[in-house]
């Protein structure tokens, strides 16, 4: 079994090579350009870490691997012009660089392109992938739908964040690892345990995120900490704080909320003050490692060796401690 690695190389390297397209240049270069732009490569290495559990010949698969890569850069791009972003990566988005409509229809052609990738081969359970994907493609739509509702709500609760969470980010993971043992012929009690672990950690990876907006060391993670103070995100934190938040406490943080004009640092420093005495960070903590947990128990049931195993477990744990 390659390690998570040589993996990534193999990964890297195969992104690298990819042609989207030639002519007109207009639609092609922001494809090209959003694919240059790195970023984790996190769910075709699950998906190659996955398949590794059950069969050697990983590079058959590299195509269907980068296909979810593709498909997960489709959504930040749309993502990006919902959410007017400037940035992405630290570099302009597209539809800064570009324009709106250039985005939308380089994104289209992204998702056309996954579609491609994952039926460039023949596989007896192509099928069976497909229908995963679609139900998955269907979930991110339904969370980012959700995430979207959410901006304009006062109040979310615990609940509905969380499946958010699970339909915009978690979901993915989880095909991500159910493909790589579908495409590797494994058992459907197998494939679903891979799912489920993969949605699991993917709840715990956007609490880690959630949790490292606020706490995170600033030269470390490589962008603004306090991003979700600052614009108001009902992350977790926010949610839990709210609830939690008690007189003056509570009037304090719904005036921040409230404001409109504010010194930046002066915020992040005050709602984060109140996120310590209400013990926020451990509770966020506490929640991320319970459905972390949740992930490794459906990762102990799939059928497969254990030093393979290890490995992916390896690999998950290092986002449970990551720092960025």
């Amino acid at each position: 079994m390659k390690s998570t690695e040589q993996l990534l190389e193999l990964i890297s390297k195969e992104i690298n090579q990819q042609k989207y397209g030639v002519e007109p240049d207009e639609l092609y270069e922001p494809i090209r350009y959003i694919m240059d732009l790195g970023g984790k490569r996190l769910r075709p290495l699950l998906a190659t870490l996955s398949y590794s559990l059950f069969k050697d010949d990983v590079k058959s698969i590299i195509p269907q691997a980068i296909a979810v890569e593709v498909f997960h850069n489709f959504t930040l791009m749309h993502d990006d012009i919902m959410d007017e972003a400037p940035l992405r990566r630290n570099k302009p988005t597209v539809h800064e660089k570009w324009n709106n409509n250039t985005a939308i229809l380089s994104g289209d052609v992204m998702l056309v392109k996954a579609y491609e990738m994952i039926m460039s081969e023949e596989h007896p359970r192509i099928m069976q992938v497909l229908k995963a994907f679609n139900r998955c493609a269907a979930e991110v739509c339904e969370g980012q739908q959700m995430d979207m509702t959410f901006e304009t709500r006062k109040t979310v609760d615990e609940k509905e964040y969380i499946e958010m969470i699970k339909l915009k980010t978690a979901v993915l993971l989880g095909f991500s690892l159910e493909m790589g043992g579908l495409l590797a012929d494994t058992t459907e009690e197998n494939g679903a345990a891979l799912r489920n672990f993969g949605i699991n950690i993917g709840i715990g990876f956007q609490l880690k995120d959630d949790l490292l907006d606020v706490y995170a060391d600033a030269e470390k993670f490589g962008k603004q900490v306090g991003g979700d103070i600052i614009s108001n995100k009902k992350t977790f934190l926010l949610i839990r704080a709210l609830e939690l938040a008690k007189g003056k406490q509570k009037q304090e943080l719904e005036n921040w909320i409230s404001k409109t004009a504010f010194d930046v640092k002066e915020k992040v420093s005050a709602v984060t003050e109140i996120y310590n005495q209400l013990k926020i960070k451990e509770l966020t903590e506490e929640l991320m490692n319970a459905y972390f947990i949740k992930g490794f128990e459906s990762l102990k049931a799939v059928e497969a060796p254990l030093h393979k195993k290890a490995i992916l477990k390896k690999f998950a744990e290092g986002l449970i401690n990551r720092e960025k």
